[in-house]
């Protein structure tokens, strides 16, 4: 016999993974903070002729622009409704089987 976790802990779950989501976007956020200006003094220091930080700046803002993309924005209703759609299909299956 399976132990279906009650509401309280599913929305505990769900909330722990949106902290945990929350808090790896903004540590990539700060990294880049704290990292491309870093670069950008090295570069302009070493080789001003040649701004190359540039490309590290372009490619790792790219990744953050997705990840902002994924921890905030599009697509997350559609996930939200999927995932109880699933779950409320699931439960019908598991009482036909009772």
């Amino acid at each position: 016999m399976e132990i279906l976790p009650d509401k309280e802990t599913i929305a505990y779950r769900k909330a722990s993974r949106r902290v945990k989501d929350l808090k790896e976007f903004y540590g990539n956020l700060t990294s880049y903070g704290i990292v491309i200006p870093f670069l950008a003094i090295l570069n302009l220091v070493t080789a001003p002729g040649y701004l190359w930080f540039l490309w590290p700046a372009l490619g790792w803002g790219v990744g953050i622009a997705f990840h902002a993309i994924s921890v905030f924005g599009i697509g997350k209703s559609w996930e939200e409704r999927k995932i109880k759609e699933l779950m409320e299909k699931d439960q019908k299956q598991k009482i036909k089987t009772l």
